[in-house]
């Protein structure tokens, strides 16, 4: 934990158990990444749901598939810098067939001690082109587990990515509810700029909307993306700006950018 602060890892790893504990069909799988994914716990209550393949992210995604396509819901917990390991199988196995996998994944953005190799950078960019695949960015811990469980319940493949260590000090609440598909948020109201933040730079966000009288948006999905709130912040505002914590190119702002074409406003 960091200073009492539940990480995103132990929000998972919570998540995880309690669906576990109401859904028999729920696998666990980690690529040689128990401890780091928050498995250690899964592991111990549920050891016959328990599945870890190695160092083998591309047997991971591939096996998750194959027990999709048995009726089971697979879980693959992994980070997001390994994930660009398994992304063939991701398209192929996963996504083309619309199966019903959910990628917890861990790291996305800067990991700091973790290192260069560690840092979840590219994911944003290398999933949004992937086709019926849902991503999901939580502002908190909370937003995490709800939005576990949304991507749970739907039929489809999809993701949510947060970050290394602790959240900003919200306790999820047990009650689990799902969140509205593609739907972003309000979250301050101002004039003139308008900051669109995808995951927990929303907290940063808001200090800079106080700062600026700027509006802030949490998007919460980065596909589909909340093109109709784009849109209206567009048409109310003289900037838009766009905070992610990934790759510049091809990432949400990208993605933000496309929507402003498609409705022709410049």
């Amino acid at each position: 934990k960091g200073g009492g602060k539940l990480t995103f890892t132990e929000v998972f790893s919570d998540w995880l158990c309690d669906t576990a504990a109401q859904d028999k069909r729920l696998i666990g799988i980690t690529p040689a990444m128990s401890e780091g994914s928050g498995l250690v716990r899964f592991e111990k209550e549920f050891p016959d749901r328990f599945v870890d393949v190695g160092i083998a992210e591309q047997h991971a995604v591939t096996f998750a598939a194959g027990l999709a396509c048995e009726g089971l819901k697979p879980v693959v917990a992994i980070y997001s810098t390994f994930l660009q390991r398994a992304y063939d199988q991701l398209i192929h196995d996963v996504a083309l067939q619309n199966l019903p996998v959910l990628f917890a994944i861990d790291r996305g953005g800067l990991v700091g001690a973790d290192g260069a190799t560690h840092h979840g950078a590219f994911d944003l960019s290398f999933l949004l082109c992937v086709p019926k695949l849902v991503i999901m960015t939580p502002s908190d811990e909370n937003e995490c587990r709800q939005m576990l469980h949304t991507a749970y319940q739907l039929d489809g493949p999809t993701a949510v990515r947060y970050p290394r260590g602790a959240g900003c000090g919200v306790v999820p609440q047990q009650t689990m509810q799902a969140i509205p598909v593609g739907k972003g948020e309000m979250r301050r109201e101002g004039k003139q700029i308008a900051i669109l933040a995808f995951g927990t730079l929303l907290h940063p966000a808001l200090k800079v909307g106080e700062a600026l009288d700027a509006s802030v948006a949490n998007m919460r999905f980065a596909k589909p993306i909340d093109a109709e709130l784009v849109r209206s912040l567009a048409e109310k505002h003289e900037l838009l700006v766009t905070l992610e914590e990934n790759a510049t190119i091809s990432g949400v702002g990208s993605e933000v950018e496309r929507c402003l074409e498609e409705a022709a406003i410049d």
